[in-house]
């Protein structure tokens, strides 16, 4: 429309051949679909934070930094709360992507720290603060392998094998055994094969 594109003549218009020529003059993108249909692609603005799993409200961080972009907070906290509800009472993190233009929103949402998940699978609050002497609980190699599957995209271990060692490790900085034993006793049992029909 003239008010959209001012700086578009009629003219320019004529001589747009390709279905996906860019007019960058206005300082909008803007690809050519057809004569009478325009897509806008608005600078994309985004925030991330850790919220607690299903608990997300409208109060910092999440509020002040949403309502400046002109979204409606309360849905982005309801969908946040949706797509967290599996994580309940640990810190998650999110980040949120809100179009400028339209206003329309995204919500990734990443895998809790090791530790929390350790945590959950073990039904412990927390893990224990003298290591190596006290323990704070038990956590099953099935759990371990099920932790190493969800963190093994932004692990740098080369296979299942290594992003289980990766949460063993975990276990023995906050005190949790494995099967039992102290957790520095499995890294032994993983090398030999004991647990190689729970790592394929």
């Amino acid at each position: 429309c003239p008010t959209c594109l001012p700086t578009i003549t009629r003219h320019s218009l004529k001589n747009v051949s390709s279905r996906r020529s860019l007019f960058t003059r206005t300082g909008r993108i803007i690809i050519w679909l057809n004569p009478l249909q325009f897509l806008y692609m608005g600078d994309k603005k985004s925030i991330s934070a850790l919220v607690s799993g299903g608990e997300a409200n409208a109060g910092p961080p999440l509020g002040p930094a949403l309502g400046p972009m002109g979204v409606n907070v309360l849905q982005v906290v309801n969908t946040i709360n949706e797509k967290t509800k599996d994580f309940p009472g640990m810190k998650v993190p999110v980040k949120v992507e809100v179009d400028s233009e339209t206003k329309k929103f995204t919500v990734e949402v990443g895998i809790p720290p090791t530790a929390a998940l350790v945590c959950k699978e073990a039904g412990i609050p927390k893990g224990s603060g003298t290591a190596g002497i006290n323990y704070a609980g038990d956590l099953t190699m099935a759990s371990a392998v099920k932790i190493a599957k969800m963190k093994i995209d932004g692990s740098y271990a080369k296979d299942i094998k290594g992003a289980v060692k990766e949460v063993i490790g975990s276990c023995v900085s906050m005190g949790v055994k494995v099967e039992g034993k102290p957790a520095k006793e499995i890294f032994a049992d993983i090398t030999t094969g004991t647990y190689d029909d729970l790592l394929k």
